[in-house]
């Protein structure tokens, strides 16, 4: 028996890492062309095979790239990622507090109404949102984008927090309640570091949405100077249209931000489970 279990149990770890080695390749292999292309010149990518390392690897294309007008596009995609994701971030969490963990007559029909909005499609709001702008003042201005990107992912957010905080113990805000401390102070001193977790996940996929949103800044935005990353893309891709090597050298340049990111948040997010966990 001892043996057969073994047996098993060697099958099972010997297929997961063949899946695993699998998959490994298939998520991989993009990376490994966005980088081997980018460091060709553009003869060798047009002369030579798509599968072949760099006879002479180069960094040219990036240094092209850098010369070029990156650093603004990427300062944009900065800043609009911080004040967005800062704001996202509060704002659900400001309405998941109230819609988990208190009772009232319209909590129902408010979270139903946030549930429905996550099937509007952001396509379908790109007229009135650009008429918005143009009455605001704000087209072509990095201020529209912020506007646009926390409303849309609003509603995922309050309620992937909402059923965060509800399977956080009542016991400590009671606590705190007996204490003194008002709803206000209970939310920041409480139900918020508890919610660490929730919002390092949060962080991480409004991260690479919002770092990777297209639609709103080519309706929104005129100017270069007021381009992100993704219209710069867009904006190479037109005028380099055969220099394919220094498209893929801006598209990875573009790519480590938001990998880096993931790296760290994920790091967060397991810190934050383990200093969110409470005992029921």
């Amino acid at each position: 028996m001892g043996f057969q279990k073994n047996k098993k149990f060697s099958l099972f770890w010997f297929f997961a890492l063949l899946f695993a080695l699998g998959w490994l390749v298939i998520a991989g292999a993009p990376f490994y062309y966005l980088i081997t292309i980018s460091m060709k010149s553009q003869g060798e990518f047009l002369t030579g095979s798509l599968f072949k390392l760099p006879e002479h690897f180069s960094f040219q294309n990036y240094v092209r790239v850098m010369r070029g007008a990156f650093f603004q596009y990427f300062l944009n995609s900065v800043i609009v990622l911080t004040v967005s994701l800062f704001l996202l971030l509060m704002v659900s969490s400001f309405a998941a507090y109230p819609l988990s963990r208190m009772r009232f007559k319209l909590n129902r029909p408010i979270f139903s109404l946030i549930v429905a909005a996550m099937s509007i499609p952001i396509h379908i709001t790109l007229i009135p949102v650009f008429s918005m702008a143009i009455r605001t003042g704000m087209y072509d201005n990095l201020t529209a984008l912020i506007g646009p990107n926390v409303a849309f992912n609003l509603p995922l957010s309050v309620f992937v927090l909402t059923a965060f905080m509800q399977g956080i113990s009542r016991e400590m805000e009671e606590a705190a309640e007996i204490d003194g401390c008002g709803k206000f102070s209970t939310f920041f001193k409480i139900i918020f570091p508890l919610s660490r977790s929730g919002l390092a996940t949060l962080a991480i996929y409004n991260g690479v949405v919002i770092w990777n949103e297209f639609s709103f800044v080519m309706v929104l935005t005129q100017s270069p100077t007021s381009y992100t990353l993704p219209l710069a893309v867009w904006q190479y891709q037109g005028q380099y249209t055969m220099d394919v090597p220094l498209i893929m050298a801006l598209l990875t340049l573009s790519s480590l931000p938001i990998i880096l990111l993931y790296v760290f948040g994920q790091d967060k997010l397991v810190k934050g489970m383990m200093a969110g966990a409470v005992k029921g």
